[in-house]
């Protein structure tokens, strides 16, 4: 969960790491098309506190229902001294199944494909490091701090849940219809997408094709951060990226919206070599 664990331990709020984590891992293995069956955790702290322990792992087992899978164990390690006081680490391992002639690999991806974005929740589980830094440093803001440009209390903006996408993906597979996906996840759209490209394409990502978070659009503000950082740390309101031939959009469209999901077409794929430019 990296460095979001340093604000849930500043807010108390223990509840919304354990489906960080296990949505984090659903997402990792679900875009080569593998349905989560099995998960495990690992959580060291110094001294174990009861309460917070409680509800780290009542968050994990109740993402591990919501995903369909089986929390089957794990390993609590109390290192005295190594972590502070109230402080953790936590940790995961997924295993899932796919056929193997049904494992997306992103190799019949070819120029005029179209790139369709799932909305991301907030930052989910990357770039907190540089969020820290530019919100509570930079612009001394606390935890309970009201923001304008955002709508809302700055740690509340940072501990939405990261979001799982394996129900929508599970539809998108049945329907045979994407050649590849991409987990946004940290180093943005510009380093995960390249690695679901065969050789020989690249991508094109429109901007202004979908609604950037206002934390983001703020952060960059704040920071006066370059835009092609922001696109390398964030995801930037897309959490997830399909990779959807042209002639299967219309049935790929039809399944988003008959399960009420948002989508944008934010770009196309082109000949060139596994990159991402921005136009």
């Amino acid at each position: 969960v990296g460095t979001k664990l340093k604000l849930a331990f500043e807010m108390n709020m223990h509840h919304t790491v354990g489906a960080d984590l296990v949505n984090h891992c659903v997402n990792d293995i679900a875009v080569q098309g593998a349905a989560p069956m099995f998960f495990m955790d690992y959580l060291a702290v110094g001294k174990l506190e009861q309460r917070i322990a409680e509800k780290v792992i009542e968050g994990l087992a109740d993402a591990c229902k919501h995903n369909g899978c089986a929390l089957i164990g794990g390993e609590t390690a109390e290192m005295p001294g190594f972590y502070p006081d109230g402080e953790y680490d936590l940790a995961g391992f997924i295993v899932g199944v796919v056929e193997r002639e049904k494992i997306v690999t992103g190799k019949t991806v070819e120029p005029g494909d179209i790139i369709l974005g799932l909305p991301s929740t907030g930052l989910h589980t990357n770039g907190y490091s540089l969020a820290r830094k530019l919100l509570f440093d930079v612009a001394k803001y606390e935890p309970e701090t009201y923001v304008n440009e955002v709508k809302g209390k700055v740690g509340n903006e940072l501990m939405h849940t990261h979001r799982s996408y394996w129900a929508i993906i599970k539809k998108l597979l049945t329907a045979e219809c994407v050649s590849a996906m991409a987990h946004i996840t940290g180093g943005g759209i510009t380093e995960n997408l390249p690695r679901v490209l065969p050789r020989g394409v690249a991508a094109v990502i429109e901007f202004g094709s979908w609604p950037v978070l206002p934390i983001f659009t703020h952060m960059q503000t704040l920071g006066n951060v370059p835009h092609d950082e922001m696109m390398r740390t964030f995801n930037m309101g897309l959490g997830m990226l399909l990779v959807v031939p042209s002639k299967k959009f219309k049935k790929a469209e039809s399944v988003l919206d008959r399960a009420g999901e948002k989508h944008y077409a934010v770009g196309r794929i082109v000949k060139g070599e596994r990159k991402v430019t921005y136009s």
